[in-house]
């Protein structure tokens, strides 16, 4: 079994370097958190399915995105009108 703190890394891994090839990543620091936010939030509650991690947190990143909903309440460049 695949220890807690690499599974965290390769999900968060495998997302941010999709995103960076894609041209889908925003600013650094905050991408950065709000991957972490969502692969954590799934790992407590019990999934360990490294692709399927990254794959969630992909996708939820861009729904966010979309949205224009980033960390702190502060719209990102991709989320601005």
């Amino acid at each position: 079994m695949e220890k807690l703190s690499h599974l965290v890394e390769n999900a968060f891994m495998i997302a941010w370097e999709y995103l960076e090839a894609t041209g889908e990543l925003g600013e650094a620091e905050g991408a950065a958190g709000e991957l972490l936010d969502i692969i954590h939030a799934m790992i407590r509650t019990g999934e360990r399915r490294r692709i399927l991690i990254a794959n969630t947190a992909i996708d939820a990143y861009k729904r966010r995105r979309l949205r224009g909903e980033v960390r702190n309440g502060q719209p990102d460049k991709a989320g601005a009108a």
